[in-house]
């Protein structure tokens, strides 16, 4: 193997490890409230690991509107929140 092939064979395996540690990570949770005028979303929850918080029930604003539209109360969902601008986001819901 040329030095070019073994570059090119560490710098993927370099980029296949970073892009794991990228990867989302869901949350479950349970949807209490939708606040559409508001644009916020309460939601009872699991911990979430990525922001070092316990479980407990929080008002999240959402990255797009259009999620408001994928939930409804009582709803089990599983979903990503980050800090987004100084402020915990969710940023996906599946």
């Amino acid at each position: 193997m040329n030095a070019f092939a073994k570059v090119a064979v560490i710098g993927l395996a370099v980029f296949g490890l970073a892009s794991g540690t990228l990867a989302a990570e869901y949350t479950k949770g349970k949807v209490t409230k939708v606040d559409t005028k508001q644009k916020k979303i309460t939601i009872k929850h699991e911990e979430l690991t990525n922001l070092d918080m316990p479980a407990m029930t929080m008002v999240f604003v959402v990255a797009d509107d259009a999620m408001l539209d994928e939930v409804s109360e009582g709803q089990a969902i599983e979903f990503v929140a980050e800090r987004v601008n100084g402020r915990i986001t969710v940023t996906e819901i599946k």
